[in-house]
């Protein structure tokens, strides 16, 4: 039996292996449990694509190991890339960008949706001058609306219905009206009504008043000069001879008093001879149409007048000169089409399939169609469409149309003058003709040829100047906030 020295000392060595082993299992799991704090609230790079927000905030929390509840009206997906942030950074990051709320209550988080109640609605009526309200009203709803899930857009409404906010497909980072905020155009008075809590309604106030101004206005002056030159001359000549005679009895069967005539037409009941030409080169128009050319003549005859030797010799030189100047212009506003012209619209037939014909017209007209876009330098873009046509010639079909076309965009500075397109033609015609040996004759051969030399030079020109209205000076915005409890 052993003594009780032995006893105590073995007692108090186990004891103390025991109280040793305790100090160093509790060291190890405060390292374990510092290191996994440690590791939670290290800076991390963070990179999803299209995920659901609620599978984001629980993976979040599960990396910083906190306790979270995320309420069922906290919906929609998004995409996010940060970089040297902490979960809790992160979290706070998602939180802000969807409009959510966080509170911290015992250790748990507790994420949902902002909670917007009929006490904090107020209206707000803005008249508008220069935008229409309808139109306005459409930009605002598209630009406040998220995902077609997403419970934060607001509606729109105008004198036709109204729009709900999850009807766009598209999607972006901020909104304008908060999520029961609603918008009604009334395009009669041409004002629009708001219904949504103050902060938002300020905000809106701000937007209208920068979207509803003047738009500048431009005024398009486009010159089509269409010049023609034409110089035409000419030179002929004819030459005839005759002669007639009478034959006695008894060759003669009548008592005519010309029984042949050479080179002639004889005249039975007056006598004599009527002269002809035996050569017939006259002078040509020169290129006009106006007037036939002048001629002078001589003639060489017998005593008895049966005997003739004719000469003519004509001559015409032309000049003309002509301008058509067209000059349409229009006013109209930067970014927006516009279009003048006239003219004549020519009616044609048309056939079916089933035999039948209609009738169908087309234009023959003078046309300026452009689309100004003022620069913030002060110059003007313009995008142009400008055609002359005309009333050409008449076929088996109608009548034929001479177009006259140009459509292109050019950049001119504010009052410049451009020309953006023309069209140049010139003709030199020289017509000969003449008797074979005899047209070559030095000097004698101009009585036996005709020669026609014209010279036709036709040019279009087109000018443009656009010219940027000066800026009328708005008045003072009278948007008005009206307190209204909406129940």
């Amino acid at each position: 039996m052993k003594s009780r020295p032995v006893l105590a000392n073995k007692f108090f060595s186990i004891i103390f292996n025991g109280l040793f082993k305790c100090i160093l299992l509790l060291s190890w799991m405060g390292l374990c449990t510092g290191q996994a704090l440690a590791a939670a609230d290290a800076k991390m790079k963070w990179n999803f694509q299209n995920i659901e927000i609620k599978a984001l905030l629980q993976s979040l929390a599960e990396i910083g190991q906190h306790n979270l509840i995320v309420a069922d009206g906290v919906t929609g997906h998004v995409s996010l890339h940060l970089r040297d942030m902490t979960w809790r950074e992160a979290l706070q990051v998602v939180v802000s960008a969807k409009g959510l709320v966080m509170t911290d209550k015992a250790g748990v988080l507790w994420i949902s949706s902002p909670v917007v109640t009929s006490e904090n609605l107020q209206t707000l009526a803005i008249p508008l001058k220069y935008a229409k309200a309808l139109d306005i009203a459409q930009r605002l709803q598209l630009a406040s609306v998220g995902a077609a899930s997403s419970p934060l857009g607001g509606s729109a409404s105008g004198a036709s219905g109204g729009v709900s906010g999850g009807a766009s497909a598209g999607v972006v980072s901020h909104r304008w009206m908060s999520a029961k905020g609603t918008v009604m155009a009334e395009p009669r008075t041409n004002q629009l009504f708001f219904l949504d809590t103050p902060a938002y309604l300020k905000q809106l106030q701000m937007v209208i008043q920068q979207l509803d101004v003047p738009v500048r206005q431009v005024l398009i002056e486009a010159k089509i000069v269409e010049a023609e030159e034409q110089f035409g001359k000419s030179l002929g000549a004819r030459l005839g001879g005759a002669y007639a005679a009478s034959f006695a009895a008894p060759l003669s069967a009548s008592a005519r008093p010309v029984n042949v005539a050479v080179g002639a037409q004889g005249l039975p009941s007056a006598g004599g001879v009527q002269p002809g030409y035996l050569l017939n080169l006259p002078a040509g128009s020169a290129g006009q149409a106006l007037y036939a050319p002048p001629s002078f003549a001589v003639s060489l005859f017998n005593a008895g007048a049966n005997q003739f030797l004719n000469l003519e010799i004509s001559a015409m030189e032309a000049d003309g000169k002509g301008r058509v100047v067209a000059s349409p212009r229009v006013i109209t506003a930067d970014q927006t089409k516009a279009l003048i012209e006239q003219g004549t619209e020519l009616p044609y037939q048309v056939s079916n399939g089933t035999g039948a014909a209609s009738i169908s017209f087309r234009k023959a007209n003078l046309k300026l169609e452009v689309t100004p876009q003022i620069t913030p330098e002060g110059a003007v873009v313009l995008e142009l469409d400008i055609a002359k046509d005309s009333v050409g010639q008449i076929t088996t079909a109608g009548f034929a149309i001479n177009t006259k076309h140009v459509k292109t965009q050019v950049l001119v500075d504010n009052g410049g003058t451009v020309v953006i397109g023309g069209i140049l033609e010139a003709a030199d015609k020289d017509d000969v003709a003449k008797v074979p040996g005899l047209g070559l004759l030095p000097g004698l051969g101009w009585l036996f040829k005709s020669q026609q030399l014209t010279q036709r030079k036709t040019e279009m020109l087109i000018f443009v100047t656009p010219r940027v209205l000066a800026d009328a000076v708005p008045a003072a915005a009278s948007n008005t906030l009206r307190d209204s409890i909406v129940p």
